[in-house]
């Protein structure tokens, strides 16, 4: 077994240690984040393999590839080793990871619970860097009829429109409306106007017959639902 010094190129690695060839003969599940980003970089530095350079960018975002996947291509560029093409491929992988999260969320139709509402919409906001209000329409079965992005804002907040939402409501002849927002800071606590627009929408859309059956605060890994907490 011969030492690997940071230098050390994959190439002269044995064939049980090379990302490429773990993956193909022991599959995909068995190799390290660092070790998927090797593969996908391709080549390190003369001071550091592709390996040790995963590892250096991932610990750069607290080893969480949802982390990494906030990361514009200038920053990823800063990494030494890292090109422009490198830093795409990185950027590309990561954003095709957040759609297959989002493919299997679509194949939720129907919503028995805040977990299953908070599965359909994380992969959509919960790692925006600003604030987006998405609605959830619903029927009667609490099937989703239709989703869509109410507005997109700063960290501050968004601009709601009570006209929009009951006319796309009535549109798409939805019963039930889930709101949802992410909040980019992290913090999972309602603010007050969080609490205004909930109130705001659920008086307009009882006069439609309309339920407001719950509002999620999204983050990136967990959810706050109003209905759950009882004050909806």
């Amino acid at each position: 077994m011969h030492e690997k010094s940071n230098s050390f190129s994959i190439k002269n690695w044995s064939d049980d240690d090379k990302p490429r060839e773990k993956l193909v003969h022991k599959g995909r599940s068995v190799l390290s984040d660092a070790e998927l980003i090797a593969i996908l970089i391709g080549s390190g530095s003369r001071d550091e393999s592709a390996v040790e350079l995963g590892k250096r960018i991932l610990a750069s975002a607290n080893n969480s590839l949802n982390e990494l996947g906030k990361l514009s291509i200038k920053q990823l560029m800063t990494f030494k080793g890292i090109g422009e093409a490198k830093a795409v491929t990185i950027a590309a992988a990561l954003e095709m990871g957040r759609r297959r999260r989002g493919e299997e969320a679509q194949k939720i139709s129907k919503i028995s619970s805040s977990k299953d509402a908070f599965d359909i919409l994380q992969p959509r906001i919960g790692e925006l860097q600003h604030e987006e209000f998405w609605i959830l329409y619903l029927s009667n079965a609490n099937k989703v009829l239709y989703s869509a992005q109410l507005s997109k804002g700063g960290l501050t907040g968004t601009l709601v429109d009570v006209r929009i939402v009951m006319r796309q409501a009535l549109e798409q002849g939805a019963v039930g409306l889930i709101l949802s927002h992410n909040h980019p800071s992290g913090t999972l606590r309602p603010s007050e106007e969080d609490r205004k627009v909930t109130q705001k929408l659920k008086r307009a859309a009882a006069a439609l017959d309309i339920k407001v059956l719950d509002h999620l605060i999204i983050t990136q890994n967990d959810y706050y639902s109003f209905a759950d907490e009882g004050i909806l």
